[in-house]
């Protein structure tokens, strides 16, 4: 088992856009925590179900409203289903996301950061389309965002907590391969279920490796200035 903890990767900038994104996803988590309707009645109404988007149909027989299938593929990227499952989210959008940011720019990250988990939703929906399972969580996005940093700075060292068997140890490791053991972890797990959409983590992942080429801010060309000597 390994859990990343912290990057030898400073910022230029303070990643605002990292920073509001952990928000949101916390205040939600509250918000359906302490709402009277309670965790379950969120993940009913807003999480993106498979087989009302491939169909193109809504399911009726739910015990909740439901909003659209278009809105819920926006909107389950911002719900959890437990303080775990944020918090795991959320440690690696944040060791990861600010240097993706940095790179990107605060408005191109954050429209990365979601065509990243609409990617990553459509590939879960490929792979399962007649699931009527709702699927919530930032992992997907999230998912992109590493893929992008395993491009970006490969060799930047993680500061990883590894545990195998009586090995306990924090051990600095390059992010090409913490990050390429995730993903080779995802492929891994397919099939073992457990309610983790496995195909929308490879899809965010291959995904965002994709798109940072296009969206990554284009550095100014240097001028020789003894041309004008």
């Amino acid at each position: 088992m390994f859990i990343p903890l912290k990057d030898d990767n400073p910022t230029v900038r303070f990643p605002a856009a990292t920073v509001a994104l952990i928000a949101i996803n916390v205040a939600v988590f509250v918000f359906q925590a302490l709402s009277p309707r309670g965790l379950e009645y969120y993940v009913l109404r807003m999480g993106a179900i498979p087989y009302e988007i491939s169909h193109f149909h809504a399911l009726v027989d739910l015990p909740v409203a439901r909003v659209s299938p278009m809105l819920s593929l926006f909107l389950h990227q911002f719900l959890h289903g437990s303080p775990f499952h944020l918090a795991g989210n959320m440690l690696y959008l944040w060791i990861f996301g600010n240097n993706v940011e940095d790179a990107l720019g605060r408005f191109r990250f954050v429209i990365f950061y979601l065509l990243c988990g609409l990617s990553a939703s459509f590939t879960h929906i490929a792979f399962n389309p007649n699931s009527t399972v709702p699927m919530i969580g930032a992992s997907g996005a999230i998912a992109g965002v590493l893929g992008a940093y395993a491009l970006l700075f490969p060799r930047a060292r993680v500061r990883t907590f590894v545990f195998l068997f009586i090995f306990i140890e924090v051990v600095p490791i390059p992010a090409a391969v913490i990050l390429g053991l995730w993903f080779v972890m995802q492929i891994m797990n397919i099939g073992l279920g457990g309610g983790v959409a496995w195909f929308a983590h490879i899809g965010g992942f291959l995904v965002g490796m994709a798109l940072v080429r296009v969206f990554r801010k284009k550095r100014p060309e240097a001028v020789d200035f003894r041309a004008h000597f």
